[in-house]
């Protein structure tokens, strides 16, 4: 089933990183961006999963994508996950007010409040090309990043 956000421009957000910068799609158009949610960086699949992300530089190291992850853990979190694994990008806080970036990417769950493991390829001008929802528990392929990647850049 297709995602009703494809097609259609990516909801904005402004979220903060690790960091404590600001991270918005509004100051990276121009290119692309992989929006990845995960539930908790410290669970044992999202870290899985963004481990796998950080080993491919082949995206993160593009200089036509940027990709970014969003989780409704608090910044010290993510901050603490980064350390720990040496993750270099972005990793947002959709902590407060707690998960609506989330529920604006269709991906919260209000009962757990956590977002689910959505993906979104949106283009240079801001429009959501590709998208994809896991089911719980279920890990994303980072291949399957590299195709829709390719398949919009290349």
């Amino acid at each position: 089933m297709t995602n009703p956000l494809v097609g259609h421009p990516a909801p904005e957000l402004a979220l903060t990183d690790q960091n404590g910068r600001t991270v918005s799609l509004a100051d990276l158009r121009g290119t692309a961006t992989l929006l990845v949610f995960v539930p908790f960086a410290f669970s044992d699949t999202c870290t899985n999963e963004l481990v796998d992300l950080r080993d491919a530089p082949d995206l993160l190291e593009r200089d036509d994508l940027t990709v970014l992850v969003v989780s409704c853990d608090s910044i010290y979190t993510l901050k603490a996950w980064a350390d720990t694994h040496q993750y270099r990008g972005a990793l947002l806080s959709d902590f407060w007010p707690h998960g609506d970036i989330s529920r604006d990417y269709g991906v919260f769950n209000p009962r757990k409040g956590l977002a689910t493991r959505g993906t979104f390829l949106i283009d240079a001008e801001g429009v959501v090309r590709w998208a994809v929802v896991n089911p719980t528990g279920e890990a994303r392929d980072v291949d399957d990043y590299r195709r829709e990647v390719a398949t919009l850049l290349d």
